[in-house]
C-alpha cells in the first residue's frame, strides 16, 4: 500500500495512541533518554537498520545518552503513514 499523508484526523488518533510523540514544526518528534551513549548509541544503530529496510529515514540527533528523532515524508509533505509506522517500531523498539 502506497503512503499517504496523514489527515488531522488520522494525526491527532496517532499521538492519542503514541504518547511520547508530538508534533513540533509539522514533524512527529520523539525524545528518548538511555543510560549512557553506547545504550544510545545502540538504539540508534537498530533503528538505523529499520530505516534502511523501510526505505525511510529519520532526522534525528544524538548527544551523549539522548536521542531525539523527527519523522516526516518530505516527498508527500508532511506526516506520512510511513511516519506512523516508524513511530510504532521505534516504540517497539524503545520498550525492549
Amino acid at each position: 500500500m502506497a503512503a499517504h499523508l496523514l489527515s488531522a484526523t488520522e494525526c491527532d488518533a496517532l499521538l492519542a495512541q503514541r504518547p511520547h510523540w508530538s508534533v513540533q514544526q509539522g514533524k512527529l518528534h520523539r525524545d528518548l533518554q538511555f543510560a549512557d551513549f553506547s545504550e544510545a548509541f545502540g538504539f540508534m544503530a537498530r533503528v538505523a537498520l529499520l530505516a534502511e529496510a523501510m526505505g525511510h529515514h529519520p532526522e534525528w540527533s544524538n548527544v551523549w545518552n539522548r536521542v531525539s528523532i523527527d519523522l516526516v515524508t518530505h516527498d508527500l509533505g508532511g506526516i506520512s503513514s510511513l511516519d506512523q509506522q516508524m513511530a510504532e517500531r521505534v516504540d517497539a523498539m524503545a520498550a525492549g
